[in-house]
């Protein structure tokens, strides 16, 4: 019964959207589509930060300085214990830190971030030999490369790619 419901407002966010002059393009991961301005073809905003919700904030920092081989800087922001990823220079890519406090819950649902490695097979050994478990296996997704999944120490969903 809520799927009735829902056709009628994806239609009608489509049609709000296609008046506005923006149009949809597929993404990298199948199945789902980016919303781009007819302007100049780029994201109306860019991801710039992420946090990821830990229970346990030496624990995590722990496994993701053994895993991914980074080293965090801590912070006590808006009541909430951080430990912030390093920077990633010039290149592309965003930031963010490790998360603990009152709003953060770790789930294996809801939003993925994929962390690009040039040695997934490492990282996924890494994983499983500090707490973590392969939840993805090692696949290849053509010529984009390979992806896989791990639960973190903290039962986060936490996706990795290489291009190689």
């Amino acid at each position: 019964m809520k799927h009735i419901f829902f056709i009628p407002v994806l239609a009608a966010a489509a049609l709000v959207g296609y008046l506005a002059g923006e149009r949809t393009t597929p993404s990298v991961a199948a199945g789902t589509e980016t919303r781009v301005t007819e302007k100049d073809g780029r994201l109306p905003m860019k991801a710039t930060y992420f946090e990821i919700p830990v229970r346990d904030l030496d624990r995590a920092i722990r496994f993701y300085e053994a895993v991914l081989g980074c080293k965090f800087e801590r912070q006590t922001i808006d009541g909430n214990e951080m430990a912030l990823f390093p920077a990633v220079g010039d290149g592309p890519g965003i930031t963010g830190a490790l998360a603990k406090g009152k709003s953060y819950t770790p789930s294996t649902t809801g939003t993925r971030i994929y962390f690009d490695t040039d040695d997934i097979d490492g990282v996924i050994i890494r994983a499983n030999d500090n707490g973590g478990k392969t939840l993805y296996p090692k696949t290849s997704i053509g010529d984009l490369g390979w992806v896989a999944e791990i639960r973190d120490s903290e039962g986060n969903r936490v996706a990795l790619h290489s291009v190689k």
